[in-house]
């Protein structure tokens, strides 16, 4: 009785004010009339409380997502169940989900009446224009009387999570480094460098013990085994920049964000054409992506990119030394000084191809004339030192388009030279 008391709506109340004043005015008028009246306006939302707040409905929720990852900008429909258990029927039920403010403002669904053992589904769309992982939930019940006069609020503690990935655009097919043509005039997966020129490894559980290789492993003192011979395949890493400072701009025209889908879209392109891929990030993030579901695993990684105020270029330039050996070397960088492009130079090296997507983050920004030509000259000295030292530099700008970028990634020197002359150019006039 107490939840159906506290429960009263502003209907209900109402009702309660009515019946004092009428009961108070029967009072002093003597009228008999009046006084039944004031009763019955008091009684009214009584027993509203009383049969709303005795009711104890055994309701089950189900909420299903449609899908449950989806690229940003696209839409995911919500499905919610309910079902009755009890062998009384409900009232009138009010359903609020609760959403995060990156998918809009919370759905309200209003269900007349559950009969005993009746199920009910409504759905709704949400949509984020924005990656990252929202929670859904908790789906919150009001439960009121036929006048509603009262309701009680219910809540089921379950919650689904919705995964927005970056959106992963296809890209032309080019001729890329480390690639050959077969006979039939298509990209194959060559190795840049063999898995492993060695002979043996180590003992791994479910080896044929025929295979053990008995010199090695007097030698090494561990069970060694040959290793079968092994496809070449080609090798390829993307650097990802997340340099706090290195980006411009706020919300999903960002920067960053415009270097978050790029690497996805050319992540998920290089592994459908047979590279081994790897994501390492600034931040610390090292990802393999060699599984059938490797292209998925990368997605939803880079659904939680961020920026770091901590992260350098020279931390990334560790990292990709000490985890890549050749191969292609795709980055996606933001604005660069001409020193921090200088300690990229360490990572061209034998049988290595950098391929570098060199943002101008200020032309996300509404410049002064002056600043603005600054920031371009800028621009333009980090790409002549990347060209200097051997990286294939492509320019991006605000509103730059990746499939359109995509193929100068396959250009021969000669485009490259024409780059690095004109670099040189608006460098001479500095």
């Amino acid at each position: 009785m107490r939840d159906g008391l506290r429960g009263l709506t502003t209907r209900g109340r109402s009702f309660l004010a009515a019946a004092a004043a009428a009961g108070i005015s029967a009072t002093l008028l003597g009228e008999r009339d009046l006084l039944r009246v004031a009763v019955l306006l008091a009684v009214l939302p009584l027993l509203a409380a009383l049969y709303v707040g005795r009711s104890r409905y055994k309701l089950a929720c189900n909420r299903s997502l449609e899908p449950e990852r989806v690229p940003a900008g696209s839409n995911s429909r919500v499905v919610l169940r309910l079902q009755n258990l009890s062998r009384l029927p409900t009232g009138m039920l009010l359903l609020e989900d609760r959403l995060p403010y990156a998918l809009g403002s919370r759905p309200r669904v209003v269900l007349d009446r559950l009969g005993a053992q009746q199920a009910s589904s409504v759905t709704y769309t949400v949509r984020a224009d924005i990656r990252g992982r929202y929670k859904i939930g908790p789906l919150v019940v009001r439960i009121a009387d036929p006048f509603g006069l009262c309701e009680v609020v219910r809540a089921f503690p379950s919650i689904d999570q919705l995964t927005v990935v970056p959106q992963a655009v296809p890209l032309p097919t080019v001729r890329l480094p480390s690639e050959y043509a077969g006979g039939d005039s298509r990209a194959r997966s060559v190795a840049v460098h063999g898995e492993d020129d060695a002979a043996t490894r180590e003992y791994r559980l479910g080896d044929d013990l025929r295979r053990v290789h008995w010199k090695s492993t007097a030698h090494t003192g561990e069970l060694m085994v040959r290793r079968e011979e092994q496809p070449w395949e080609s090798r390829a890493t993307v650097l990802l920049d997340t340099r706090a400072y290195g980006h411009c701009g706020d919300g999903p025209t960002a920067s960053f964000e415009w270097a978050v889908s790029a690497a996805a879209s050319i992540a998920v392109h290089l592994r459908q054409n047979g590279y081994r891929l790897r994501l390492l990030a600034g931040s610390g993030t090292d990802l393999d992506a060699t599984e059938a579901t490797g292209h998925e695993f990368l997605l939803d990684n880079l659904a939680d990119a961020r920026l770091d105020q901590r992260t350098e270029i020279a931390t990334l330039v560790r990292e990709v030394r000490h985890h890549v050996a050749g191969g292609l070397i795709v980055g996606l960088f933001g604005t660069l000084s001409t020193v921090e492009a200088e300690l990229l130079a360490a990572l061209r090296g034998n049988g290595t191809t950098c391929v570098a997507f060199l943002q101008n983050s200020s032309t996300w920004l509404t410049l002064p004339a002056d600043t603005r030509a600054e920031a371009e000259d800028a621009h333009a000295a980090a790409a002549l030192a990347l060209v200097r030292s051997g990286w294939r530099v492509i320019g991006v700008e605000h509103g730059s388009r990746l499939p359109a970028l995509w193929p100068q990634a396959g250009r021969g020197s000669q485009g490259f030279a024409v780059r690095a002359a004109s670099a040189e150019t608006v460098a001479s006039r500095r």
